[in-house]
């Protein structure tokens, strides 16, 4: 059996931290900011821990 290779887009993405969740960007920081609020930019800052039905999708692409 060949072995399993990870998804390259997954792993451009996602980070999997010590104890096993998943970490994402957030969505809706790359373009079109400058008429989002300083508020709504700082808001979206930061990695967020992955919603539990899609850290399993995305822990599968990363084969683990």
């Amino acid at each position: 059996m060949p072995k399993m290779k990870t998804h390259s887009g997954a792993k451009k993405r996602f980070k999997v931290t010590g104890s096993g969740k998943v970490m994402h960007r957030r969505a809706g920081k790359m373009h079109l900011n400058e008429h989002k609020s300083s508020r709504r930019t700082r808001r979206l800052d930061g990695d967020a821990v992955m919603v539990k039905g899609d850290a399993k999708k995305a822990k599968k692409l990363l084969g683990l």
